[in-house]
């Protein structure tokens, strides 16, 4: 490998054959000792069990919470965020509350805010206003734990207004929040026509987290076409020394999904 960056496991979308709570124990015994998680509720505020048993298993299994999002919506009915949905800004706030909540209790202190799909019927004028208020709030809450906020541009059909790394800045700019910063996902820039190279030669002091997959096909490095090894190169020499989040579908099982890096760089120490 032509870096030095560690990775970890985003556990909402590898080790799905398994119960989520059990999920962080599979990723120690595949040799990761820091993992990631989409919001694992189905609800923005769940019950205090939920969230005690989900920081529970995380202890349990010794590893580190690197990497959260804020609550999402119905993610598989393709919602993809409540930071620029009119109507549903308490909702927002009340989960940001939560989210600040759980970085205290794990040490996690990256949150992804996912901006929202543009809705029928609704101004794009109205939807950047309340996304811009939306994430000033969320940055002072999580702030106040010493944690960032996270913006990405996303692939796929959904209506989704952040397609570019510039796209996403436009949004991070207009915050103005010194902890509201970019999360480069190079699955979702390659896919959408971005070229790498230009964007860490960009942004990459302005990026907090990595996270990766190849294309097409959104599965393990090796399998497509990215030169993924090269741009996290890259994004080392330009000073990235953030995490990598292994966010794709495995091809095969998800222990299988591993063949490509060694064990013992699986492991930050």
């Amino acid at each position: 490998m032509g870096h030095s960056l560690r990775f970890e496991v985003n556990c909402s979308i590898l080790f799905t054959d398994l119960p989520l709570l059990e999920r962080p124990r599979a990723a120690k015994d595949a040799g990761f000792d820091a993992v990631e998680f989409w919001w694992p509720f189905t609800e923005a505020i769940p019950a205090d069990r939920a969230v005690d048993a989900f920081v529970s298993a995380l202890a349990e299994a010794d590893v580190r919470l690197v990497g959260l999002n804020f609550f999402a919506g119905d993610m598989p009915g393709g919602d993809r965020g409540l930071v620029s949905w009119v109507g549903r800004e308490q909702e927002f706030r009340d989960n940001a509350a939560l989210v600040a909540e759980i970085g205290v209790r794990t040490g996690c202190r990256a949150f992804n805010a996912l901006y929202g799909n543009r809705i029928d019927g609704v101004d794009p004028a109205a939807q950047d206003d309340l996304g811009a208020e939306n994430l000033a709030y969320a940055a002072e809450t999580v702030g106040r734990v010493g944690g960032a906020v996270l913006i990405e541009a996303v692939s796929g059909p959904q209506p989704y207004p952040l397609r570019t790394a510039a796209d996403a800045f436009a949004v991070i700019d207009r915050v103005g929040a010194p902890n509201v910063r970019f999360l480069a996902d190079l699955f979702h820039l390659t896919v959408n026509g971005d070229d790498l190279d230009k964007v860490i030669d960009e942004y990459a002091d302005r990026t907090a987290h990595v996270q990766i997959a190849d294309a097409p096909g959104r599965h393990e490095p090796g399998s497509g076409d990215v030169a993924i090894d090269a741009a996290l190169g890259r994004l080392e020499q330009a000073g990235y020394r953030g995490w990598v989040g292994l966010e794709y579908v495995p091809s095969t099982t998800t222990v299988e999904s591993f063949a490509w890096l060694p064990r013992e760089r699986r492991s930050s120490k």
